[in-house]
């Protein structure tokens, strides 16, 4: 198996990166809720997962999407809207180094959503210990983000079979994608 990005793996990671921050820039909504955000980012890593069939994807996607909302100047943090884009996609692609083959697809897409939610919630807690946050309340927020996060990054997660449905059936999957898996 080749384990390399081809043109039409790289372009499609392009595309996602770009569309997960276009809509986020779009849609940039305070609803309130702490970890909404995660939804949009476990979808379009594991459409890229799911597309390419391949470890590092989503951190490519991740990195890639990190460093157009800096470019761009979407959200506030400067280098820590990297890390927010970067760290939930490092966490999900060493996950599926363990996972790869040995659950369903849907089950491996909810597991690697979970592992990609706690590590965003890893990082607003390391912020929020930064700035010199009590650390019950930085555990308790921990807790908060951990919880929220998870249950819109599941959320996410479950629409990826649908979509890599469609793709497939429109011949926009290549053959060493998630088809027949």
């Amino acid at each position: 198996m080749n384990s390399r990005f081809n043109l039409h793996h790289s372009l499609f990671i392009g595309f996602c990166a770009t569309l997960l921050v276009v809509i986020k820039s779009m849609l940039r909504m305070k609803l309130g809720l702490s970890g909404h955000s995660m939804f949009l980012m476990s979808l379009f890593y594991l459409v890229c997962y799911g597309a390419t069939n391949k470890v590092g994807s989503m951190t490519l996607c991740g990195l890639l999407a990190g460093l157009l909302a800096m470019i761009l100047g979407i959200g506030k943090g400067g280098f820590l809207i990297l890390l927010k884009f970067t760290l939930p996609a490092i966490a999900m692609d060493i996950g599926l180094l363990f996972i790869a083959n040995l659950f369903s697809l849907k089950l491996r897409l909810i597991l690697l959503a979970l592992i990609g939610s706690i590590a965003w919630a890893v990082k607003s807690g390391l912020q929020d210990f930064l700035v010199g946050m009590d650390i019950k309340i930085v555990l308790i927020q921990f807790g908060v983000n951990s919880l929220s996060g998870s249950v819109f990054a599941v959320l996410g997660a479950l629409l990826v079979p649908l979509i890599l449905k469609r793709l497939d059936a429109h011949d926009l999957l290549t053959k060493n994608g998630m088809r027949n898996k």
